[in-house]
């Protein structure tokens, strides 16, 4: 019964109904779709556990990921601490790792956000097909209050005609016996259309007897069926849900995007307080992630189950929650060809009665209008009640037809099972491939934290000008100190001792050959072209003339232009 016309489950249905089932004791279960059965519920919970498993191995691998690296990086701590003399090798091979773990990191972020666009996909897709089924069962709820609209109006104005115009006509018609029976003939018949028509199978509640509709004289809504009551709350009720699902996912897919933008920008920005933040949420992501994908797997086994055999679920379920006659569920589920309608019988009654009726009234208006001419009136409203009522009816006969409810049903089944069903699997696809990049993600964020510069700031500012600004930093360092005199005092080129000066002694300073030796050693090779000078000392600035004349003082000039002649000479 599972491939009845117009649908037929899919390879991924089928595939997802043939995963073993196993309750809480590890026995074996069978794969029919029972969501009231405890045993039913035990195998959906395992499989979800299967998440709970995976996250436990996450955390596990993060976690011994976080203690190698603490171990290693006091290990590192400790010989940089010991030897300074292979600082180039250890740029060299701290450059590559901070390369390697740079990569990798944007490795996980790439996969990430591949995983982020599937979710998307997924929850688009399962997004149409919930609507898609929610809109058909809307549609076959507005078949159903029609039918429910048609019936009641068809009895009410049934009703009306017999307690008020048949009950005039046959006062009038009193004094001839012949009249009086074919009156009365109308009013039996106008009545069994009344019963017909309040006890179809499609109704599930008590109907109003003809006599109850005559006191009454009208068929109110309270009257009408719980088939489409329910199915309107079904409609109601998978509509909410969906769109809490559906916000739920967004949030979820924009809060994974966030994380992989905001570390990729604490990556490129080397900001540390950025990535604490980020590996904080993806701590949180990682839960949401595993946690999601139990929540998928449990959703797609049983969503297979069901997609299986669809009717066969529904058939019992809406036969013993509601009562509906089985024959008319499955008028309305299978609509075969060779189905016969179980409503033919009370509408072939209910036409041939009205045909009766029609037949009366045009012989009572032959008959008992030229002695009666204040029939007229009544006759000519049970005319007009009975035209309205036989319009009615054809778009009740119409209506009842399995064509248009099958439509919906089997609209509905293939937005669940196809669309719904695909929505579901690209998610867990999402949910599996975030989860291992947030685990692949907290494993290497520690150590891009620790190829990070310090916030401290390796670069001192100088404020002696005769500094090489091309040279290294360990050389900036040192050049102070090798500068200094013994007191460790730096000593100014020129000191101001009231309205003289000294000029600094020259002997600190190495010979201009030297520099010349150094420049024809490396200027050939180009190996070392963009090697910092080794030894170097920058050579003491050079004065004219007229720029030393401007400090008043021939002693300090003479000294300067002797130096300055000594240097270059």
């Amino acid at each position: 019964m599972a491939a009845f016309l117009g649908y037929s489950p899919s390879q991924w249905v089928l595939l997802c109904h043939r995963i073993p089932r196993l309750d809480f004791g590890l026995e074996s279960r069978g794969n029919t779709f029972q969501p009231e059965v405890w045993e039913y519920q035990q195998t959906l919970l395992v499989l979800s556990s299967l998440s709970a498993l995976c996250l436990l191995l996450s955390l596990l691998g993060v976690s011994s990921s976080l203690i190698g690296w603490c171990c290693r990086r006091r290990g590192n701590h400790e010989e940089v601490d010991d030897s300074d003399d292979d600082d180039e090798c250890d740029d060299v091979t701290g450059g590559r790792r901070l390369c390697c773990v740079t990569w990798g990191t944007v490795g996980a972020v790439v996969i990430c956000c591949a995983a982020i666009g599937i979710g998307f996909y997924g929850n688009s897709e399962a997004n149409d097909g919930m609507y898609q089924m929610t809109y058909s069962l809307a549609t076959a709820n507005h078949t159903l209050s029609s039918i429910d609209i048609l019936v009641s109006d068809t009895v009410s104005l049934l009703g009306l005609a017999v307690s008020d115009q048949l009950t005039r006509l046959e006062e009038l018609l009193s004094r001839r016996d012949d009249l009086i029976i074919v009156a009365r003939n109308a009013r039996r018949q106008a009545e069994a259309v009344i019963d017909l028509l309040s006890n179809l199978p499609l109704q599930a509640t008590p109907p109003l007897s003809a006599a109850q509709l005559t006191t009454q004289g009208n068929y109110t809504a309270e009257n009408q069926t719980e088939s489409a009551v329910t199915v309107d709350w079904a409609a109601q009720r998978v509509g909410s849900l969906e769109e809490y699902r559906w916000l739920s996912y967004v949030l979820l897919l924009l809060l994974d995007l966030l994380i992989c933008l905001f570390i990729l920008l604490a990556l490129a920005k080397e900001t540390r307080w950025l990535l604490l933040l980020m590996s904080s949420l993806s701590w949180l992501a990682l839960f949401l992630s595993w946690g999601s994908l139990g929540l998928e797997t449990a959703t797609a086994v049983a969503l297979s189950d069901f997609c299986v055999d669809p009717d066969t679920y529904i058939l019992n379920t809406t036969q013993l929650d509601l009562g509906v006659r089985q024959d008319v569920l499955e008028y309305y589920l299978l609509c075969n060809k060779g189905m016969r309608s179980p409503f033919q019988q009370r509408l072939t009654q209910s036409q041939r009665a009205l045909s009766n009726i029609h037949a009366q009234l045009t012989g009572l208006e032959a008959m008992a209008i030229p002695q009666f001419p204040q029939a007229e009136k009544s006759l000519s409203e049970l005319q007009q009640v009975l035209n309205v009522t036989e319009g009615n009816f054809q778009q009740l006969v119409a209506l009842l037809n399995c064509r248009a409810l099958n439509k919906d049903y089997l609209d509905a089944i293939k937005g669940l099972c196809y669309d719904g069903m695909e929505g579901v699997l690209y998610l867990s696809l999402f949910s599996f491939l975030s989860a291992l990049s947030f685990s692949s993600l907290l494993c290497t964020l520690p150590r891009a934290w620790d190829q990070f510069h310090s916030d401290s700031g390796d670069y001192d500012d100088s404020d002696d000008d005769s500094e090489d600004p091309f040279g290294s930093h360990q050389a900036r360092r040192q050049m102070p100190t090798s500068r200094a005199g013994p007191s460790g005092v730096l000593p100014g080129f020129y000191s101001y001792r009231g309205g003289g000066a000294s000029a600094p002694p020259l002997s600190s300073a190495p010979p201009l050959s030297h520099y010349m030796a150094q420049n024809a050693l490396f200027s050939g090779s180009p190996r070392f072209e963009s090697v910092p000078l080794i030894e170097r000392q920058s050579p003491p600035p050079s004065y004219s003339p007229s720029m030393l004349t401007g400090f008043g003082d021939p002693q300090l000039n003479s000294a300067a232009g002797h130096s300055r002649t000594e240097f270059l000479s």
